[in-house]
């Protein structure tokens, strides 16, 4: 199954097409994309009973974030261990970095987004999980059924604010404007063969400059899950950014940082594409 957010109103993509929830439910789940995922296990049983209306057609600029307003969002650092040796540092042993990105940087799948003056902006490609149902103190076994779905993140960075001050300011020099756009929409772990291994891609202007596997996780999405629940409940609708692989403008040499004009376009296997174009 597939859910989007089109226009600010639920829908199922289904053969391409945009069925409006509310209207397919006679109301009986709102055109509330976030509110889908508190009732996550009765919306999909109902969505694979019904007898859904042909869709309409959409274009992918009406699309916004699938979770577009989360109560709790989990970004994870050096996740990958080419990640964190182009960073510069060790490859965690235990939980690796959290922080947080703030959810006014959400953003949907085709944007334009301003470039901060004077920063080092950067691109950063994502699995991103949304959770559907409660996770508290929940093994690696079971964390999938967890899962709502599964969609695409860019944690776009503007590093000189990141990296400011006495200690990192992660989440604010991750949090401008439209600085993490998610979608295009969200899909089930059951359509994927392995929902463990997905290609993710990122291309700065056409050139490749991101490719990797999320089998490369360190921390997979189970483990993830298990070790932040851990430490407090995930609740429906909770958004985790899963990490990056190696590829960062940060870890070239020379360095590399988006420019007014810049297109970047991220995609993750079996789900879908991002694209952001930068301007000042």
């Amino acid at each position: 199954m597939r859910i989007a957010n089109l226009s600010g109103r639920l829908v199922l993509i289904v053969d391409g097409l945009a069925v409006d929830v509310e209207q397919a439910s006679a109301g009986r789940f709102t055109a509330d994309p976030q509110a889908v995922y508190p009732r996550w296990a009765e919306f999909r049983a109902w969505a694979e009973q019904v007898d859904v209306p042909r869709g309409t057609h959409f274009a992918p600029g009406e699309l916004g974030a699938p979770a577009p307003s989360p109560g709790q969002l989990f970004a994870i650092g050096l996740n990958y261990r080419d990640h964190a040796s182009e960073s510069g540092f060790a490859a965690p042993e235990g939980l690796p970095p959290v922080f947080t990105k703030f959810r006014t940087s959400i953003s949907g799948p085709v944007t334009a987004v301003t470039l901060p003056a004077g920063g080092q902006t950067d691109w950063e490609v994502e699995l991103v999980v949304v959770i559907g149902t409660r996770a508290f103190e929940v093994s690696e076994s079971t964390a999938w059924s967890h899962v709502a779905g599964l969609t695409v993140g860019q944690d776009i960075s503007e590093r000189i604010g990141q990296l400011a001050g006495p200690a990192p300011q992660f989440s604010l020099g991750k949090s401008h404007p439209g600085f993490t756009p998610m979608g295009p929409w969200l899909v089930t772990p059951d359509e994927f063969e392995d929902p463990d291994d997905l290609e993710l891609r990122c291309t700065v202007n056409g050139e490749e400059v991101q490719k990797g596997r999320t089998r490369d996780l360190i921390f997979s999405v189970p483990a993830l899950i298990a070790g932040l629940s851990a430490v407090l409940p995930l609740s429906p609708g909770d958004v985790i950014f899963t990490g990056t692989p190696a590829g960062v403008g940060l870890g070239r040499t020379p360095q590399r940082w988006l420019a007014p004009g810049d297109e970047l376009v991220s995609t993750v296997e079996g789900i879908g594409e991002l694209r952001q174009r930068f301007v000042v």
